[in-house]
């Protein structure tokens, strides 16, 4: 979960569940997952600035 919150993390392990056998897990870009919903992750889960504007607003 640490990896999957941390804007610095680019990748996140993930083990995909197939079948009986649970194959090992495996890392991948955080930007190619989504919620079941389909909705995407949150900005601030994938992007280290993502307040950047707010703060040299001021």
């Amino acid at each position: 979960m640490t990896e999957l919150t941390n804007p610095f993390e680019t990748l996140t392990k993930v083990q995909f569940q197939q079948g009986e056998e649970l194959p090992d897990p495996e890392y991948i870009r955080k930007d190619l997952l989504a919620f079941p919903s389909g909705e995407s992750l949150p900005r601030c889960w994938l992007d280290s600035h993502y307040r950047d504007d707010e703060v040299y607003r001021h």
